[in-house]
């Protein structure tokens, strides 16, 4: 096999990989127009430039990468590959280029182009998951649907013929990201790390607690209802405060604190702590507590949503490489730096005085942290596996 062989042979291999890239590529130019500099490069709505390509281009082609290669496992057909995957990729691609180029294209072309990606990557999920019967996932093919009609839903408002539905598109597709988070993080942190502990003879694993997980998934869709849709601050502030504590107590019972040995395992519990804290301080914004709403928003995004990101395709290209389940160096130095990005971020707002510094801190944070990732993954994303 050629190296195209092996990078077009699963979903994982070219999302991962140009997806760090990307992530490294675009904020690094949303910095640049902070600052000024390469006037032009992007579209006159920065905010929701940034805002959407951070959704829909970083956040999408993650899930794109971990759903695909998933449902192979899950329905036990062949993986999404060669051509058809090629095609979903340059679909991505050329929404990313159509959306950087917004300001000299007219809108109702770059609207058309974004919104190919989203639906066919739901239309290719639900293929798969019908074609084997896998009812129990029906609803992972729902969700990115879902993700495809709030993108367009976006275009519609950014084009005036849904006004206002722009800003309402991107908060409901932050929200049901994090909801994707919930569900997926819920099956996979405790799974993992219960495979971990018992490689070392653990007898103590994770424990299941399917009301719980139901409260924090209900929290969480109530939560996303509240802020996308001001619903007030009284109804914001109830439903986040339900959803920190369900999430708290839902990672407390997964044995995070016995996996410190392993940082590749460590991240995924680091990753989802961030899910209460941005919670707690959404219900701490929405209360008048002088807490700023962009801290807590983007501890929910930054915090749990990218470092989900970066906790999930560092294990899943390893295990479906053939390697051994443990984090390298720079891998580790990735995770510190992305933490500590978002923290960084959280902390901006907070300290208006020195915000501009915390943002440039933040976002150089997140260039390092998904260099270090590319940089890392390359040979294992376009080399063949290890055991083969």
């Amino acid at each position: 096999m050629n190296v195209g062989s092996y990078f077009l042979s699963y979903a994982f291999r070219p999302f991962f990989l140009l997806n760090g890239f990307f992530a490294v590529v675009a904020v690094g130019v949303w910095l640049a127009a902070l600052h000024g500099i390469g006037a032009g490069l992007v579209p006159p709505a920065m905010l929701y430039w940034h805002g959407h390509e951070m959704l829909v281009g970083f956040g999408m082609a993650a899930v794109a990468g971990f759903v695909l290669t998933a449902v192979a496992t899950w329905t036990g057909r062949p993986p999404v590959r060669g051509g058809l995957l090629a095609l979903l990729v340059l679909a991505w691609l050329l929404g990313r280029a159509a959306m950087l180029g917004a300001a000299r294209l007219p809108y109702a072309l770059v609207a058309v182009i974004d919104a190919v990606f989203p639906f066919l990557l739901g239309s290719l999920a639900l293929r798969e998951v019908v074609a084997a019967k896998n009812r129990r996932n029906y609803k992972i093919a729902g969700v990115i649907l879902l993700l495809a009609t709030l993108n367009l839903l976006y275009h519609l408002g950014a084009l005036g013929i849904a006004p206002g539905m722009d800003r309402i598109a991107l908060y409901l597709l932050i929200h049901v990201l994090l909801l994707l988070v919930a569900v997926v993080a819920g099956r996979i942190t405790p799974s993992f790390t219960a495979n971990w502990l018992r490689a070392r003879g653990e007898k103590r694993l994770p424990s299941n607690r399917p009301v719980i997980d139901g409260i924090a998934v209900a929290a969480t869709a109530a939560t996303g209802f509240a802020a996308s849709l001001d619903l007030g601050a009284g109804v914001l502030g109830a439903s986040a405060g339900v959803a920190a504590v369900a999430h708290a107590v839902r990672l407390s019972g997964w044995r995070g604190l016995a996996t410190l040995a392993e940082p590749l395992v460590l991240v995924l519990h680091v990753a989802y702590l961030w899910l209460p804290l941005g919670y707690a301080l959404t219900a701490l914004a929405a209360f008048g507590f002088g807490l700023p709403a962009s801290a807590a928003l983007h501890a929910l995004t930054v915090g749990a949503i990218a470092n989900m990101i970066l906790a999930v395709s560092t294990r899943v290209a390893l295990g479906h490489t053939g390697r051994p389940l443990t984090a390298s160096r720079l891998v580790v130095a990735a995770y510190v730096l992305l933490n500590l990005a978002a923290f960084a971020r959280v902390l901006g707002p907070l300290l208006p005085d020195r915000y501009l510094g915390l943002i440039d801190l933040a976002g150089l944070g997140w260039v390092a942290a998904f260099l270090l990732f590319s940089i890392a993954y390359w040979p294992i994303l376009t080399g063949p596996r290890a055991d083969a």
